[in-house]
């Protein structure tokens, strides 16, 4: 069983047109399945769930989309959250949070100061976020902790950059999964996943229902994880 599992979720915008609907439709359609997705984690005992919902790229898409999005998060929050606080459901918000309108990043503010505490899920939903900019924003704070003299320059490895990245005390992403059929990471988690096991289905994020995570499971149960290892080093571990 995957400890972390980190979800791009593809495909609202083609399933809406499928359906000769608005891209709006189906980006409403896709909260359902993210509420399967986080009840899914909770029962099958999942530790933490981190959710690609909008990359630093996405603001490019049409402006009508994008504030219909924001409205979204909005009405979710407000809906969602107590729900998922009574769950044991912390809630995170991970990418550069201040391109957000005050209201907005006051709710996601508030979630979080809510959830703080809870212990039965990590759900992280990664908003104007790419991997490049976490990277890069990790680089700058260790930078600064470098002139502050807390750290020697020359001593700089993974392990010392790694604590500054978000998501830094969680394990590892284990199981990386993307729908609606493209097969690429894009920008997200890239430190995150450098060890995942990528499953990739061309199923549409809104039909992306308990069969199809239970598939994703058994995808990633029957890879070998070797880390580098060949097979015959992890068969001895094993005995």
């Amino acid at each position: 069983m995957p400890r972390h599992v980190a979800i791009v979720m593809d495909g609202n915008g083609r399933w809406a047109r499928k359906r000769l609907r608005p891209r709006s439709f189906g980006h409403h359609a896709g909260q359902k399945a993210v509420r399967n997705a986080i009840e899914f984690c909770l029962r099958r005992g999942i530790a933490a769930l981190t959710l690609f919902a909008f990359s630093s790229e996405n603001w490019q898409r049409p402006q009508d989309e994008v504030s219909a999005l924001m409205e979204l998060f909005l009405k979710a929050l407000d809906r969602e959250v107590d729900e998922l606080h009574d769950h044991g459901v912390r809630i995170r918000f991970v990418g550069e949070l201040a391109a957000f309108a005050p209201a907005l990043a006051s709710r996601m503010r508030g979630a979080m100061d809510k959830t703080a505490a809870n212990t039965k899920l990590a759900l992280n939903i990664a908003v104007n976020y790419g991997g490049r900019w976490d990277i890069a924003q990790a680089a700058a704070q260790l930078a600064r902790a470098v002139q502050a003299g807390e750290i020697d320059a020359a001593r700089i490895d993974e392990h010392t950059l790694s604590p500054y990245l978000c998501l830094a005390e969680l394990p590892p992403v284990d199981l990386f999964i993307r729908t609606g059929g493209e097969q690429r990471v894009s920008n997200f988690l890239l430190w995150q996943i450098a060890y995942a096991e990528i499953h990739f289905t061309a199923t549409l994020w809104p039909d992306f229902d308990t069969a199809a995570f239970e598939h994703a499971l058994a995808d990633y149960a029957g890879r070998e994880r070797r880390f580098g290892k060949t097979s015959a080093q992890i068969a001895a571990g094993a005995g």
